[in-house]
C-alpha cells in the first residue's frame, strides 16, 4: 500500500468512527472522481491527429468525441476508468483498415472532457446521442467496451443503443464488484458498503427501490439477442476473470469467450491477437457458437 492510499484509509476509517455519513460523503467523492487524467501516449498521437474531433454537451458536461473513417459501419468504443479514447488507437487503426468508422469519446472527468467523473448512466446517455448522430440505420455495427466501459456497453444496449454485436473486454459482471474492489483497495471497514451503496443508488436511480440488478451485465439476459464476445486475461489483477465467467454463464450459446495470458488489465486492448479476434468477430456473418 502506498503512502497516499494509507493516509486515505486512516482518514476515512477514523472519520467513520465518529460519523459514517461524513466518511461516506468523502468516500463516494473518491469513488466517482478519478484522481488524475492520463495523457495521450506518444504512440497514440498519429491516430488521434487523424480523428475528426468535436464536442457535445451531455447533462451539462462537455464531452470530447473522436471519429475516424467515412462514417460507414460505425463502431462505438467505450474506454475504462482512468483511461481515455486514445487508448483505443491500435484498434482504431485496425478497424479503419477493415472499412469501419470508429467513434470514441472521453468520458466526463477523463481525457479532454469536462466534469469530474463518469457513471454508466452518463456513458449510456453519450452513446444514445452518438447513435442519433452517427448510427448507421439507427445503430452501430458493434459496441466495444473495456473495463467499466464493457459494463457500460451492456447497460447502454439494454437502454436503447442498437448494435449488431457487442464486445466486452476485461469488464466486471456486476457493479457490486467495483464497490467491493474500492473497499478492498483502501481497506475500508464494514461501514463503507452501506454508505457507498446508498449514495450510488441516490445518484444513479433516485427513488428507485433496489436498482442494483440493472447495474449487472447479466440483467435480463434473455432480452439481449445480439452476438456477444467476452475477452479477459487470466492474470487480470483489477477485475477477476471469474466476472467474465458469470457473463458467459448467463448468455451461454450467444457468447464467445477469449481468454488471454500475461496481458493483464490494461494492455489487453492493444494486443494484436486480441484485436484480430475482435475484428473477426465484428465482421462475422455466421451465427456465433
Amino acid at each position: 500500500m502506498d503512502l497516499s492510499t494509507g493516509l486515505v484509509r486512516t482518514a476515512l476509517n477514523g472519520t467513520a468512527r465518529v460519523s459514517p455519513r461524513l466518511a461516506g460523503r468523502w468516500a463516494i467523492d473518491l469513488f466517482w472522481n478519478p484522481r488524475s487524467r492520463v495523457p495521450v501516449k506518444p504512440a497514440e498521437e498519429p491516430v488521434m491527429r487523424q480523428a475528426e474531433r468535436r464536442e457535445l454537451t451531455v447533462g451539462g458536461t462537455s464531452v470530447a468525441v473522436y471519429r475516424w473513417g467515412t462514417g460507414e459501419r460505425p463502431v462505438l468504443l467505450m474506454h475504462g476508468w482512468m483511461s481515455r479514447a486514445s487508448r483505443w488507437s491500435p484498434l482504431v487503426r485496425a478497424l479503419t483498415d477493415r472499412g469501419y468508422s470508429p467513434i470514441a469519446f472521453d468520458g466526463p472527468g477523463h481525457g479532454d472532457s469536462g466534469g469530474r467523473g463518469s457513471t454508466v448512466v452518463e456513458f449510456r446517455d453519450i452513446a444514445l446521442r452518438l447513435q442519433a448522430e452517427h448510427g448507421e440505420r439507427g445503430g452501430f455495427a458493434a459496441v466495444i467496451g473495456h473495463s467499466i466501459g464493457g459494463l457500460s456497453a451492456f447497460f447502454a444496449v439494454r437502454g436503447g443503443v442498437h448494435a449488431d454485436r457487442l464486445v466486452s473486454i476485461a469488464a466486471p459482471a456486476d457493479f457490486d464488484c467495483l464497490v467491493d474492489g474500492f473497499r478492498a483497495r483502501f481497506g475500508l471497514g464494514p461501514w463503507a458498503a452501506p454508505e457507498l451503496r446508498r449514495r450510488i443508488e441516490h445518484r444513479l436511480f433516485p427513488g428507485e427501490p433496489d436498482p442494483w440488478p440493472r447495474l449487472s451485465a447479466t440483467h435480463q439476459a434473455d432480452r439481449l439477442t445480439l452476438p456477444i464476445m467476452i475477452v479477459h486475461d487470466e492474470h487480470d489483477d483489477m477485475i477477476a476473470p471469474e466476472q467474465s465467467g458469470r457473463v458467459m454463464a448467463a448468455f451461454r450459446d450467444r457468447a464467445d469467450l477469449l481468454v488471454t495470458r500475461g496481458l493483464g488489465h490494461r494492455r489487453i486492448i492493444a494486443d494484436p491477437q486480441v484485436i484480430g479476434a475482435v475484428l473477426d468477430f465484428a465482421s462475422a456473418t455466421d451465427p456465433v457458437g
